[in-house]
């Protein structure tokens, strides 16, 4: 990647349009994801997060409208060299090993697996290192997710897109993973996720975007939100976006 794609916008979003039969999912969403900060995107469930994340990475394909990544469209596979993604319903192969998992998911990187690194990692995560010996089908969906996590942060990528990675962790490993997405951004990083806890979002995020009933509402700091909607908690401004424009 060259210094200038470097400098291009991690994600733009324009006049995006997505159907499903004859369900319009997306209509005309915009979205700018700028270096070098972290992107929450908001929405109730069934509202068409994951499709926009999908269409992003070209897993999903539009009605019309585009999506660049670093500059370029989505549409090249070399697009998404620079990216690393953990989707919502994250289940590894059960019959890896944790170690294994690990390996295999770097290789698509060109990368080697430093053990003592991942090893620490696994403990900030709550994560028993001496657990990545055993078959992930042995795992609990939680300790899945730290695997998952795990795997993403390694990456190394300058651009993780992550879909609700808090679900399934504990309130210690929901911590570190704050922790962590706020030095992957103090390393020069860009992070984009949605979840549905608010106060996470309201705690760690530089902008936040709100997707309801099809379009993108709103797009803005939290204190943005909270001030745009006379809320003194980024829920009850959400609370009043979805009210305002109804289902």
């Amino acid at each position: 990647m060259t210094d200038g794609q470097i400098k291009a916008a991690p994600i733009a979003v324009r006049d995006l349009v997505v159907r499903y039969g004859r369900t319009t999912v997306l209509d005309g969403v915009q979205l700018d994801v700028r270096p070098g900060e972290i992107l929450g995107l908001i929405g109730l469930n069934g509202v068409g997060k994951t499709t926009l994340i999908k269409t992003m990475l070209d897993l999903v394909r539009p009605r019309s409208g585009a999506v660049d990544l670093y500059g370029e469209s989505h549409r090249a596979p070399h697009s998404r060299r620079a990216l690393a993604y953990l989707p919502e319903k994250f289940t590894p192969s059960g019959r890896l090993r944790g170690w294994e998992y690990l390996e295999l998911t770097l290789s698509y990187f060109q990368m080697k697996l430093d053990r003592a690194v991942a090893g620490d990692l696994a403990l900030a995560f709550g994560l028993d290192p001496a657990a990545l010996a055993r078959p992930v089908g042995t795992y609990s969906k939680g300790m899945g997710q730290k695997v998952g996590l795990m795997a993403t942060f390694l990456s190394r990528r300058p651009l993780l897109i992550l879909d609700e990675p808090m679900s399934g962790l504990d309130p210690q490993a929901r911590g570190q993973l704050k922790e962590h997405l706020l030095a992957y951004r103090a390393a020069g990083n860009t992070v984009f996720f949605s979840s549905h806890i608010l106060a996470d979002m309201d705690e760690i995020c530089d902008t936040v975007a709100v997707l309801h009933a099809s379009k993108m509402r709103f797009q803005g700091t939290p204190a943005q939100m909270r001030e745009a909607y006379g809320e003194a908690q980024l829920e009850r401004a959400f609370m009043r976006i979805v009210e305002q424009h109804g289902a």
